[in-house]
């Protein structure tokens, strides 16, 4: 046999058919790899993927830096950390006899943004922008302007050219590729026709800009005037401001974008989509694929968390129901007792059948009919342990059909998209809430079928 027929038998023998394993370990071991990206739906493990791959990257010899954009904590509680900020904070704890080392940080929206303008603005400049009201309601949650801090922060990372490998992990929403799209809309609203209007009043100067705004664009005084009634009369002149001492900015935040947008399709780049293996789910990833495809971004592979097996997997769930059933009315299962050899035990009778059918004394009077025991016209009542044992039985039964459903989920999604290599996540007893969990999780990526242990 060969080692690829080898290599598909294996996988085979563990559900996975023919598709195409995804090598973890070769794919953080490779040096050429300076970004992962970990994309998905919410709920699906990303922020947990990040960071076990950063932990397995660290251990194995490189110095990583986990970036998460998602704002739950449980990234800092399972590394240790008490928090994570803006900064990257050294994870202790982690392996360091490879050489590598392990960090981590989490993006904060307005200090990076603050940090942008510090580094291109003059410091008067700067103190103008940053107590300018409405700059602080824009750096502070305006939409749009996380995902667009990220695509900064990732390029601050890569240009120090301080980390081996950056792994992100994205925002858990359904939007979760918005940061792809932040180049291009930040482009758009610089070159539009409604910042271009903003910046006029300045050059113009005094009644006779804010003249020209208000009648340079149809109903813009209504809605001026509606702002100012829910916001206060001062916002447009506060955005004015901001606008004006941004200008010079603008060209850099563009330039920068579309850079950053230009390294994730780069060859050192490796996106992964991460998953449950439920229906809506798997869609999402579908869609996280295609979406990938057509912009021309590195896809790594699909992690596959939470998968559910069973070390009895040759007991179907039919035949473990039908044993369940057998114990419930009173027979055990394959295994005949008494005389009977039917695969049930020996009713008890009062016609003295049955071994202990009779009372001490000899008189052949039932002594159980006083205690409601069953005639030999029904089946003897099921015993503590037959009925513990039909309720394991039918617990297997019921985790067969999730085992079934969740292949036939990740099946259809195989045919779908062939070509995406798939890595498996065994569900794990409980939550990861330390390092020794995060280990487990990296342990179980790398150990696919038909791939060989490095």
């Amino acid at each position: 046999m060969t080692a690829r027929a080898a290599e598909a038998g294996t996988a085979q023998a563990h559900g996975l058919g023919t598709l195409p394993v995804l090598d973890v370990d070769a794919l953080v071991d490779d040096p050429g790899t300076r970004i992962v990206v970990c994309c998905g739906a919410g709920g699906v493990g990303k922020t947990t993927t990040a960071a076990a791959l950063g932990v397995r990257a660290a251990e194995r010899g490189r110095k990583v830096v986990v970036l998460t954009i998602d704002p739950a904590r449980r990234l800092a509680q399972s590394m240790g950390l008490t928090e994570l900020d803006n900064t990257p904070r050294r994870v202790k704890g982690v392996d360091g006899a490879s050489g590598g080392e392990l960090h981590a940080m989490m993006l904060d929206m307005k200090r990076t943004f603050d940090e942008i303008v510090e580094a291109h603005a003059d410091p008067e400049r700067a103190r103008a922008i940053l107590e300018n009201p409405f700059y602080q309601s824009l750096s502070a949650g305006f939409a749009g302007t996380q995902e667009y801090m990220a695509m900064e922060k990732l390029g601050q990372l890569r240009a120090d050219d301080e980390w081996d490998l950056i792994v992100v992990d994205t925002p858990p929403s359904r939007s979760a590729l918005d940061f792809l799209d932040a180049p291009k809309r930040l482009g758009s609203f610089l070159d539009g026709r409604f910042i271009r209007l903003l910046t006029a009043p300045a050059k113009v100067g005094g009644r006779a800009g804010l003249k020209f705004v208000n009648l340079g664009v149809s109903g813009l005084s209504v809605f001026t005037g509606l702002l100012n009634k829910l916001l206060g009369t001062g916002l447009l002149r506060d955005m004015q401001t901001f606008v004006a001492a941004m200008d010079t900015m603008f060209g850099g935040f563009r330039t920068r974008a579309d850079a950053t947008y230009r390294l994730l399709q780069a060859p050192g780049t490796a996106f992964l989509v991460v998953a449950a293996p439920e229906r809506d789910a798997l869609r999402e990833a579908a869609y996280f694929v295609e979406r990938l495809a057509a912009d021309r971004m590195p896809l790594a592979g699909l992690v596959l968390n939470r998968m559910h097996g069973s070390e009895a997997a040759h007991l179907g769930a039919e035949r473990a129901l039908a044993a369940a059933e057998n114990l419930e009315e009173g027979g055990v299962v394959d295994q005949p007792i008494g005389k009977g050899g039917d695969g049930r035990s020996a009713p008890r009778s009062a016609s003295g059948s049955g071994s202990d059918a009779h009372s001490g004394d000899g008189s052949g009077t039932d002594a159980g009919a006083d205690s409601g025991e069953l005639t030999e016209d029904s089946p003897a009542s099921p015993t503590t342990a037959e009925r513990l044992a039909a309720g394991m039985l039918r617990l297997h039964a019921e985790r067969m059909h999730v085992l079934a459903r969740e292949r036939r989920t990740r099946d259809r999604f195989a045919a779908l998209h062939p070509e995406v290599p798939v890595a498996e996540v065994a569900a794990l007893p409980g939550d990861v809430h330390d390092l020794d969990g995060l280990r487990a999780i990296g342990g179980r990526l790398a150990e696919q079928p038909g791939v060989e242990p490095a």
